[in-house]
């Protein structure tokens, strides 16, 4: 099966939203702030649950916050 890339803005969000700590974000959203930080590397693909509530936290739409950059072939 391919992996999916989903690239995303959070990084920028949080900052444009009151220079919001990943602490602060992580607490808001349920998480740990070490997740936060692998979604900013794009290292982790977060849960449909998450991804929404990261994306209401910021009063944006999914697409707004998470990008998809298409599938890698499977080696």
């Amino acid at each position: 099966m391919a992996k999916a890339d989903i690239a995303n803005c959070i990084r920028k969000l949080r900052f444009e939203h009151g220079e919001m700590t990943q602490k602060e974000l992580a607490e808001r959203v349920g998480c740990t702030r070490q997740t936060i930080v692998v979604l900013e590397h794009g290292r982790f693909v977060p849960s449909l649950a998450l991804a929404f509530r990261i994306a209401r936290v910021f009063s944006r739409t999914l697409e707004e916050v998470f990008q998809f950059e298409g599938e890698q072939p499977s080696g």
